[in-house]
């Protein structure tokens, strides 16, 4: 028996990745014994993000870093960080921004359903560029002069979403943003693996990073990092804690310093409905520090056995495996009305099998092994076989 028996809930198999509306992935056995035992004692909360800030700094290169309940969280929280610096009265006042600095320049063709975390905040979006490569007429997108030459007074920094799409590039951008001493928030919630991008936009230009713990990195799935520069990571910290404390008594660690520089402290800010707990900070920590030990060949290797084990069950044609980073299973069709038949077909068995829709217009259905087990794909081969 398993709690989702006792629950009443059925269990899955999950094919589409780590996404959200599907729990996920699942955790190694040690991220949760992390957790468990994180859930057996008390400690400081800016303790154990002190010490999240050290495991977080090891792995990205950043100055610092914190935890946080998602990749979502993360953004808002950067986005607060960037519009209220460390003055307690901006805090405060958020999502309101009194002197109007509060504009967030954007390339258009980034436009995304999980920016609106940046206008939770207080931030306006302000989309530059016309993306011709995307809607078809040209092969163009917006160019760094097109983001300089919307820069006004009221502009507090540039979003850059994260992708091998994403143009201009980051490192002309940040050219930009530095001429103008702008902070640049990075949003590369799914840019794991490869575990170098850990580091990457941080040495691109960005001062903040967003990164999802429960995808890649096989953290919990309510958890995500946000990373780059102290003072920055500091004042995301402080409008997401618990503040209900005498300023007296308040003495934060050397990992969030320029929180002493403060003329005092604000009170529950923004990001309060974005708290993480100790199990989760625990959790990603942990996971964090076996992602970035295992081996990346190694990792995909395990994942592509997967799907070729799956492959060799299925048969027949139309079956083909591509992607870098993270191998994907193809599996081609005649046409989409054929494909949507053969992904309810999967769904409505026992157990359910979810498999990605993103390419069903072309006839294709298709299945990323990251939130498989071993027995999954074989499951997931014998009922392809039936197909």
């Amino acid at each position: 028996m398993s709690i989702y028996s006792d629950l009443g809930v059925p269990e899955i198999i999950n094919a589409c990745g780590t996404v959200t509306r599907l729990s996920g992935g699942m955790m190694a056995p040690e991220v949760a014994e992390a957790m468990r035992q994180a859930s057996l004692a008390c400690v400081d909360m800016v303790q154990l993000q002190a010490a999240a800030s050290r495991t977080i700094r090891e792995a990205t290169g950043a100055e610092a870093g914190i935890v946080t309940s998602g990749a979502s969280a993360a953004v808002l929280l950067g986005t607060a960080a960037i519009l209220a610096g460390l003055d307690p009265a901006r805090m405060n006042a958020l999502p309101d921004v009194p002197d109007g600095k509060r504009e967030f320049l954007m390339v258009r063709s980034q436009r995304n359903m999980y920016d609106k975390a940046l206008v939770v905040a207080g931030a306006r979006l302000i989309e530059v560029g016309i993306p011709d490569r995307y809607s078809g007429p040209g092969v163009r997108d917006a160019a760094p002069w097109e983001l300089e030459a919307a820069i006004t007074k009221n502009t507090a920094g540039i979003y850059y979403l994260a992708g091998a799409q994403s143009k201009p590039s980051l490192r002309d951008i940040a050219t930009v943003a530095r001429e103008h001493r702008l902070p640049i928030l990075v949003d590369a919630a799914g840019q794991l693996p490869p575990t170098a991008n850990l580091h990457r936009f941080l040495d691109e230009g960005a001062d903040l990073v967003a990164f999802s713990g429960g995808k890649a990195i096989g953290g919990p799935q309510s958890s995500g990092i946000l990373a780059g520069r102290m003072d920055l990571i500091s004042s995301a910290l402080l409008q997401m804690l618990d503040l209900d404390i005498y300023e007296d008594a308040w003495s934060p660690p050397a990992e969030f310093g320029p929180l002493r520089q403060m003329r005092g402290l604000p009170h529950h800010g923004i990001g309060r409905s974005c708290k993480v707990g100790k199990e989760e900070i625990a959790g990603l920590c942990t996971a964090l520090k076996r992602f970035t030990s295992t081996d990346e060949a190694t990792r995909r290797a395990t994942w592509l056995a997967r799907l070729q084990r799956i492959a060799e069950l299925a048969g027949g044609e139309g079956l083909s495996i591509e992607g870098k980073a993270i191998p994907i299973l193809n599996v081609k069709t005649p046409d989409l009305d054929t494909a949507m038949a053969l992904a309810r077909k999967l769904a409505a068995g026992t157990p359910a099998i979810h498999c990605g829709l993103g390419r069903r217009d072309e006839g294709i259905i298709t299945v990323n092994p990251v939130a498989l087990t071993d027995a999954h794909a074989e499951e997931i081969g014998r009922r392809l076989a039936g197909r």
